[in-house]
């Protein structure tokens, strides 16, 4: 076969989403809309706002709002903290849990995945101070 052109695998294109369900949309659109002013605070203010959110108990909007402010620290402890609340929140059965699971997973994973990249750039910035003893 020798003039064949090779086979082309055909692209077949993702589904469109569906339209969130209107239960849906009222659990994330204020928690998306809080993260976004969280994320304009100082520190200070960031520090009085954590406060101010206190424990959450078991509300997962709640353990959002406190993960998500916890989140902008960018403190390990902190980090941590934020990771065990969304883990919490994904894992729950309780019924407002469950339109802020997929988020929660989400920034959980990513939180987790920043924490990793932090502590290699602080392992290789040990070694470079060891390097140049």
């Amino acid at each position: 076969m020798a003039g064949a052109t090779p086979a082309v695998a055909a692209v077949v294109p993702l589904p469109p989403l569906a339209p969130p369900a209107a239960d849906d949309r009222d659990g994330l659109r204020p928690l998306l809309a809080y993260a976004d002013r969280v994320r304009a605070l100082t520190p200070a203010e960031l520090a009085t706002e954590i406060a101010a959110l206190g424990d959450p108990g078991a509300s997962a909007p709640r353990q959002m709002q406190l993960a998500i402010a916890l989140s902008q620290t960018h403190a390990a402890v902190d980090t941590a903290r934020a990771v065990g609340l969304l883990q919490r929140v994904a894992a729950s059965p309780a019924p407002d849990a469950a339109p802020l699971q997929p988020l929660a997973r989400l920034l959980a994973h990513r939180l987790a995945e920043q924490r990793r990249l932090e502590d290699t750039a602080e392992r290789q910035a040990q070694q470079l101070r060891d390097s140049q003893r």
